[in-house]
């Protein structure tokens, strides 16, 4: 084959009359393009496949394998390995040939003739004729001998249909490291051999099929994080394409928080924003927009006390400030979405020495870009904010700590109805610092974390710390969340849901036992009728916040400490 100084047609499909390309294989200067025409979902337009870095030019024979599947199409030259492309357009399931006719080296015209030698056309129906074709072990035995599936006449088909085959051109199993998975990839398939499991490509994340099932065996040491200061939270999140970060919620302003990016299966630094006793960080996205609010305990160098959203740049790849929310010792921020439209609730602590004040939940306006109040919920001392559903209703839970007098006071749960949040129920707790939904099976469940029993009206317990934090269960029937289970808590700050394997698990931050902060936090599996039992004790100090995460390195809990400048990453280790 001589090097082409334009187009080429090595076969084309026409209608009379028509100067469309029904299908057609075109060679260009290093490149191969598949045509092929679809009425239904392309409107009418004639679609290009372009595999690039076809190099046919220098007067040897060349085998060209080309396999069509839906929206694979799959290119073997010289029965090397095969160039896969995957296109939005899918080629037609059923395409009508009637009144048409194949050109061999051109488009029925002068121009774009082929001009080369080209020995054999064959179109096979439906599958992969790679396997069939690639046999020899000499190559050029195989480009220049009749190949024996091409001595065999073909089934017809009943109809226009394409006939299908056991190996399409779209089942592709990739081996060895974890592999790339973009559009690219899509409907490609990746066997994990360390893991025993079979994944598939979705365009962007990779989906398990089959996966041998893991159970959690014991928690070992695996990063200790020197922060900034005490850490009050932990965001961990994953920017598409960008990486999967962590935010720390740092006390003391200098130097403010850090966020760290996971490089080489560890955290380091990536971003330090200034923050002022900062609590929590909340990732959301609206959009394409990319956001990351911070919870302000304290006011700035100025006197204004204000929490802050950050928009991620993806020009200079760091989060940047995009919008300043006036808020009152805030504690936590939640972001959802009811309808299709965005929502940011903010939970106010105190203001002064007036724990009883409003809450505020803000909603996204598309015009101005920015959050505009919505409507304001009455809360005491709180802590968190917990958004969920169930079916086609939306909660968000309140967790309240102190009224001014008692931290024995009612937290409350609301559902949206028509265009705003109502009291939907009230659950009796004692220094609600967290609440955590979660789904075992179709069963719903809601655990609060209690932090303190204390009643100025009341005398002294023996222990304000040591209390029971308690697990709810939706009851359909009565339409309420009922009591499920009571465990013993020491301070207990938050509760964190996640699963290995088969197997559920929660995992409870201790803080305080009222004589030390070095306590154990408590690692509990789901145990079916026995509910969660004690599994795993993790020595903690001060423990604040716990995050579960998964990468390719394994699976992960991330705990924060409010007591030392020191956070931990420890791994989960599985059999």
């Amino acid at each position: 084959l001589a090097l082409p100084q334009r187009n080429e047609y090595i076969f084309t499909l026409m209608v009379e009359e028509s100067p469309s390309v029904l299908v057609g294989l075109r060679y260009a200067p290093d490149k191969l393009h598949f045509l092929f025409w679809s009425q239904e979902r392309a409107g009418g337009w004639q679609t290009r496949v372009t595999f690039p870095n076809v190099s046919l030019s220098d007067n040897q024979w060349h085998t060209l394998v080309l396999a069509v599947s839906g929206q694979s199409f799959s290119l073997t030259v010289d029965c090397s390995i095969p160039k896969d492309v995957v296109v939005e357009t899918p080629f037609p399931a059923s395409l009508s040939v009637r009144r048409a006719s194949f050109y061999l080296g051109n488009r029925r015209r002068r121009k774009g003739v082929f001009t080369g030698l080209l020995r054999q056309l064959v179109l096979l129906p439906g599958a992969d004729a790679t396997p069939r074709i690639c046999h020899a072990v000499n190559i050029k035995v195989a480009t220049l001998s009749v190949p024996s599936v091409l001595q065999d006449v073909p089934a017809k088909p009943v109809s226009n249909e394409v006939l299908k085959s056991p190996y399409e051109a779209d089942m592709k199993v990739t081996l060895g490291a974890r592999p790339r998975c973009s559009k690219q990839e899509k409907a490609q398939f990746w066997f994990n051999a360390s893991r025993r499991g079979l994944y598939l490509c979705n365009g962007s994340t990779w989906l398990s099929m089959l996966e041998a099932q893991h159970r959690l065996d014991y928690v070992e040491e695996y990063q200790n994080l020197v922060t900034n200061s005490e850490t009050m939270g932990i965001e961990v999140f994953t920017i598409p394409r960008v990486g999967l970060f962590a935010a720390m919620a740092n006390r003391i302003t200098p130097p403010g928080s850090a966020i760290y990016r996971w490089t080489d299966g560890k955290f380091v630094p990536y971003q330090n924003i200034p923050t002022y006793q900062a609590q929590s960080w909340k990732y959301f996205t609206i959009g394409k927009k990319i956001f990351l609010a911070v919870a302000n305990f304290e006011q700035n160098e100025r006197g204004q006390e204000f929490s802050v959203i950050f928009k991620w740049s993806r020009r200079k790849a760091k989060f940047i400030a995009y919008q300043r929310i006036s808020t009152h010792s805030a504690r936590d921020w939640e972001a959802f979405v009811i309808e299709g439209e965005a929502f940011l609730a903010v939970v106010n602590h105190r203001e002064g020495n007036n724990h009883n004040i409003d809450s505020v939940i803000y909603r996204w306006n598309p015009r101005t870009g920015l959050f505009e109040t919505n409507q304001t919920i009455p809360t005491s001392g709180a802590y968190d904010w917990e958004f969920f559903t169930i079916g086609p209703y939306s909660f968000l839970a309140v967790a309240n700590t102190f009224n001014g007098t008692s931290t024995k006071i009612y937290s409350h749960i609301y559902i949206w109805l028509s265009g705003s949040f109502q009291l939907f129920q009230s659950i009796l707790t004692f220094g609600a610092a967290d609440w955590e939904v979660f789904h075992i099976g179709d069963r719903v469940f809601l655990a609060v974390a209690n932090s303190h029993s204390y009643d100025s009206g009341m005398p002294a317990p023996s222990n304000f710390y040591a209390i029971n934090s308690s697990i709810y269960e939706l009851n359909i029937t009565a339409q309420m969340f009922v009591k499920f289970q009571d465990l013993l808590t020491y301070s207990a700050l938050d509760w964190e849901f996640f699963s290995v394997g088969g197997d559920s698990f929660l995992v409870v931050a201790n803080s305080f036992d009222g004589f030390t902060f070095s306590v154990n936090s408590i690692i509990y599996r789901w145990q079916g009728y026995e509910g969660f039992v004690a599994a795993h004790q993790l020595p903690t100090v001060g423990c604040r916040d716990w995050e579960a995460f998964h990468t390719a390195e394994g699976s992960f809990l991330f705990y924060s400490s409010a007591k030392e400048p020191l956070s931990k990453v420890l791994k989960l280790k599985t059999t």
